[in-house]
C-alpha cells in the first residue's frame, strides 16, 4: 500500500480550508484516510498560523515511509521536518536556449536559401 501525506479540501465556496492527512495514494482527495496530522487555512492573515503541523506525527509517517505531496512537503521543509532538495535542471538553467537555437536555424536556412538563390 502506497501511503501519501496529502491536503483534502473543506471550507465553503470561495473559502477554502484544507486539512492535511495521511491517506492511501488509491483513495480519493477528499476520500477516506487513515490519520489527520494537520491543517492549512489560506484565508488567515497571520502567515504564521497557516499550517498547523502534529509534528511528531509527521515524523512518524514519514519515517514508515509516506511520500508527501509538492505543496505539503514545503509544509514540512518550513517547519523543519523534512529537507526538501531544491530542484536544479541543468537544461532550463540557460534562458532562451530553445529561442537561440531555432534563431540560428532560421539564419542557415536564409542564408543557404540566399545562396541558392544566386
Amino acid at each position: 500500500m502506497s501511503v501519501k501525506i496529502r491536503m483534502t479540501r473543506g471550507g465553503a465556496k470561495k473559502r477554502p480550508y484544507f486539512r492535511i492527512v495521511v491517506a492511501d495514494s488509491r483513495s480519493p482527495r477528499d476520500g477516506r484516510f487513515i490519520e489527520r496530522v494537520g491543517t492549512y487555512d489560506p484565508k488567515l492573515a497571520d502567515k504564521d498560523k497557516r499550517v498547523n503541523l502534529v509534528a511528531d506525527r509527521v515524523q512518524h509517517w514519514l519515517g514508515v515511509g509516506a511520500q508527501p505531496t509538492d505543496r505539503v512537503a514545503r509544509f514540512c521543509d518550513a517547519a523543519g521536518l523534512l529537507k526538501r532538495e531544491a530542484r536544479n535542471n541543468p537544461e532550463k538553467a540557460v534562458p532562451g536556449k530553445k529561442a537561440t537555437e531555432r534563431a540560428e536555424a532560421k539564419a542557415k536556412a536564409a542564408a543557404a536559401a540566399e545562396g541558392a538563390a544566386e
